[in-house]
């Protein structure tokens, strides 16, 4: 233990002195032996970033000894501690009210591991079928549920979805209360007739598990099982297998008594005990008309959680502005600061989930950002927030717009950080989302001053824009988005400042086999000067709506348009 905290204090030394004021010999001393190749900056740009600072700040994150930074873990304590010691270093100062104690805002969450005698098994005319936890199906409790045992029907729901906007309701006002149910995920899909339902190809929220859990829980449902595949979850099994293997965390009073995934093939041949065809019935899903099904089928199960209160924060901190109306209102940049942690299994063997690209890069560009921020101060205020479990449903960021700082009426906008460019600098970049609000006219002015192109519209086909932290703001009706191309899903445009372009793009498409591994870590050889023009353009994104005559709006028509500011 002594050993551990000797190497944190080194390291904790090290990154003061690199990000301070002052260079010593002793700081020197103490990064004998690891230097760095620099990043070169782009020719035409001129930045006040550094790349030094960056990349001392995520190796640091995304080293072992923050242990993968997990909720309710050490890792998790003291990346909460060096932000905001670097927030307290670089110049923000605390945000007024008693929503805050300094640089942080609690989190009071409840965590839920599911242990391993959890079970839950279906019977159908004589036959039965007992799936095996992890490899065919995961399950959990949400809200603080210690043990949960029931017997119920089965229903197959199609997407699980009620959408009045798009004429659709999957449950045509079916009892499913105390009921298991099994839906699909993703969304209907358009139609030659219909090309553009449900956001045509692109994922709406109706499609996200959120959604789904969160409607079976308005359904007064037992339990819910989405069936996975890879095309309609737009990731393997691995990411669902990996978040109920560990603990989930949840806020007071959330989720259903059991939900979790179940295999496809294994979903096929529980359809196929109770006399049904699970291909033909997806097909039915595809109509308005669908009905549920209830199956022939009983499940029962056996949940059994060990469950703690847990505290965590969000870390925050502000650059007043200059101007004496708008310095009420604020810009918001955002960057999560946790990741999965560190587990041991049964066998002893010791695991951390690093999470370098996701998301130590996002948390060390904003720490860069604020010291610049500092030194050039906008007309409107400048908040820096690293909220606290967004792999966790988002609960830091959904605590801040519930027991708000800052006024959402006073919010311009929230310019969200997460898995940024870890390849190279680029020509394009990337401001999906942006273009549901004025926001998208803000993103071409500062692209054009950097001498950037904005990159092509890509379909969101893994509904990226309700995955990260900014979507909990939309949410409020405040314009938000995550800026750059989407790095962890393989499919964002990137248009590399030089060759061989096909090598960058395959190191990039690559992650997505390392997302939510082991294997999301820190390479010191990593080129940081796509990262740090991503970091450059979202400060001067930000910069220009803080110093806008309005703040920015959604477009006409835009769903979230008609959510006012609270």
């Amino acid at each position: 233990m002594l050993k551990l905290f000797s190497e944190i204090s080194l390291r904790l030394s090290a990154i003061v002195c690199i990000t301070g004021s002052l260079i010593t010999a002793s700081c020197g001393d103490a990064f004998a032996g690891t230097a760095h190749p620099a990043t070169a900056k782009p020719a035409n740009e001129q930045t006040a970033l550094s790349e030094r600072n960056l990349r001392a700040h995520l190796s640091f994150l995304a080293d072992d000894l923050l242990e993968g930074r997990g909720t309710g873990q050490r890792g998790g304590d003291l990346a909460v501690r060096y932000l905001e010691t670097q927030a307290a270093l670089v110049g923000l100062q605390v945000l007024p009210g008693d929503k805050v104690q300094g640089y942080r805002q609690a989190v009071d969450i409840i965590g839920s591991q599911t242990l391993a005698e959890s079970q839950i098994r279906f019977s159908s005319g004589g036959q039965q079928l007992n799936p095996v936890l992890g490899k065919d199906v995961v399950l959990g409790s949400s809200g603080g549920r210690q043990n949960v045992s029931f017997s119920a029907p089965v229903v197959f729901v199609g997407y699980g979805i009620r959408a009045p906007e798009e004429n659709w309701d999957d449950f045509k006002q079916a009892d499913v209360k105390g009921k298991l149910l099994i839906m699909m995920v993703n969304d209907p899909q358009p139609t030659a007739d219909e090309p553009q339902r449900f956001g045509g190809a692109a994922l709406t929220y109706y499609g996200r598990w959120t959604y789904k859990f969160e409607e079976a829980a308005r359904q007064g449902a037992a339990g819910v099982l989405l069936i996975h595949t890879n095309a309609s979850a737009a990731y393997a099994w691995n990411v669902p297998q990996t978040s109920f293997s560990h603990e989930r965390f949840s806020l007071p009073g959330m989720g259903n008594p059991l939900e979790g995934w179940i295999q496809e093939d294994t979903a096929r041949q529980l359809f196929a005990a109770a006399g049904q065809d699970l291909d033909q019935l997806r097909q039915q899903a595809e109509r308005r008309d669908f009905q549920p099904v209830t199956l022939n089928v009983t499940a029962q199960a056996e949940v059994h959680n060990r469950v703690r209160q847990v505290r965590q924060y969000n870390v925050l901190g502000m650059v007043p502005g200059t101007d004496p109306k708008l310095r009420s209102e604020a810009v918001i940049y955002s960057a999560h600061w946790d990741h999965l942690g560190i587990e041991t299994d049964a066998n002893g063997k010791t695991q951390i989930w690093n999470g370098a690209v996701d998301n130590a890069s996002g948390s060390a560009a904003l720490i860069e950002m604020a010291r610049v921020a500092v030194k050039e101060p906008t007309r409107r205020t400048q908040i820096f927030l690293w909220p606290a479990a967004e792999e966790q449903y988002l609960l830091g960021s959904a605590t801040y717009v519930k027991q708000a700082p800052w006024p959402l009426a006073k919010t311009a906008a929230d310019l969200n950080l997460d898995s940024m460019n870890f390849v190279a600098a680029t020509k394009d970049i990337g401001v999906a989302g942006s273009e549901r609000s004025s926001l998208y006219h803000s993103a071409v002015k500062v692209a054009k001053t950097m001498k950037l192109r904005i990159a092509p519209s890509v379909p969101d086909l893994g509904g990226a824009y309700f995955r990260a932290d900014h979507f909990n703001f939309a949410r409020v009706g405040i314009p938000a988005f995550n800026v750059g191309s989407a790095v962890f899903s393989g499919d964002g445009h990137f248009d590399f400042d030089k060759a061989p372009q096909d090598a960058y793009l395959k190191k990039m498409r690559d992650f997505k086999q390392d997302y939510h591994t082991v294997r999301d870590v820190y390479h010191p050889d990593w080129d940081l000067s796509g990262m740090l023009q991503q970091a450059l353009f979202t400060l001067r994104l930000g910069q220009e709506v803080g110093n806008a005559q309005k703040m920015p709006e959604w477009n006409p028509g835009e769903a979230f348009g008609k959510i006012p500011r609270q």
